[in-house]
């Protein structure tokens, strides 16, 4: 079996904010794992646990307060030209969350999705940008009709894809979709997860796929990491953590999934996450360990040999 390549190496990341008064958050505090070439890895968490923040520095629109970012062995945050940070830019593309607030109202359909084959000049004359503009529509579902109109008269789920198409104007190697699907209807959430996956299929992209729906995620990913209080606290197959969680986090957030029979949902037990469950020593360190292949947890030394027997 071929060895995974690398594509993105994250190296104990930290962002971290000033918010005034001395006080500061640790949105993402010391971070580390790995995205390689040609998967999804699913990225989840409630709500302020710094996963969004995450894929923000990843891409280089928060610059790092420590830790590592490359890209194919290139560091997304140390000084570069400005040739090679429109390269890099090129390269690594971002799906938003809202698909309204992410694209310009006055702009047309055709200029949004042009823009960035402008800035790089990846068209030689009009009729080829209009062109790949029309490929692009229809390579995420929508017509050629669709061009010539403005945001405000399609669906979300329409605009959602014209994010996409613009993403992938710039034939990019690498998106992070941050919660692409969570302004969407449910029966609209499927069909953009289904294209992003057609899409990785034809053209090879890697993707950080980032949500607090866990079924959908489960979905599309080929691994999951699990965030919390800015800490990566498990990070496994899709598979392997939904079988077998080994975090107490982690069990919590799989606990809360919704069953589809009402009778099994009737009578479902939540887990409820009590970080002081740990008992950790003052001073105590924590490390994110290998307990099984390609399974990670964050624990102590103590929680580590507990882990690792249920294993043997």
């Amino acid at each position: 079996m071929a060895e995974k390549q690398k594509l993105i190496e994250i190296k104990n990341l930290k962002q971290y904010f000033n918010v005034g008064n001395g006080q500061v958050i640790k949105a993402v505090d010391g971070v580390t794992f790995d995205i390689y070439k040609g998967e999804t890895l699913g990225l989840v968490g409630e709500s302020g646990c710094g996963k969004s923040t995450t894929g923000r520095t990843i891409i280089g629109l928060y610059q790092a307060t420590a830790g590592e970012v490359l890209f194919n062995g290139v560091s997304v945050h140390a000084k570069k030209s400005a040739k090679e940070l429109k390269e890099l830019k090129r390269k690594m593309q971002m799906i938003f969350q809202d698909p309204y607030a992410s694209l310009n109202p006055r702009m047309t359909v055709a200029d949004i999705i042009a823009e960035g084959i402008d800035i790089h000049g990846l068209a030689k004359t009009k009729e080829e940008r209009m062109k790949r503009v029309y490929e692009l529509l229809e390579t995420v579902g929508l017509n050629r009709e669709h061009a010539n109109r403005y945001p405000h008269e399609f669906s979300g789920g329409q605009r959602q894809r014209i994010g996409i198409a613009r993403a992938l104007a710039v034939e990019p190697e690498f998106v992070i979709a941050d919660e692409p699907i969570s302004a969407l209807d449910v029966s609209i959430q499927a069909q953009v997860v289904n294209l992003m996956k057609r899409l990785q299929r034809e053209k090879g992209l890697t993707y950080l796929f980032i949500a607090h729906d866990l079924s959908m995620v489960k979905y599309i990913s080929d691994r999951i990491g699990v965030m919390y209080f800015g800490k990566m606290v498990e990070l496994a197959e899709a598979e392997e953590l939904y079988r077998n969680p080994i975090h107490p986090y982690t069990k919590s957030l799989l606990s809360a999934i919704p069953h589809p029979d009402p009778e099994i949902e009737r009578t479902r037990r939540r887990t409820i996450y009590d970080p002081s469950q740990h008992n950790y020593k003052e001073g105590e360190q924590l490390e994110f360990r290998e307990v099984a292949l390609g399974h990670f947890v964050l624990c102590s030394e103590e929680e580590y040999k507990k882990y690792k027997a249920m294993y043997s």
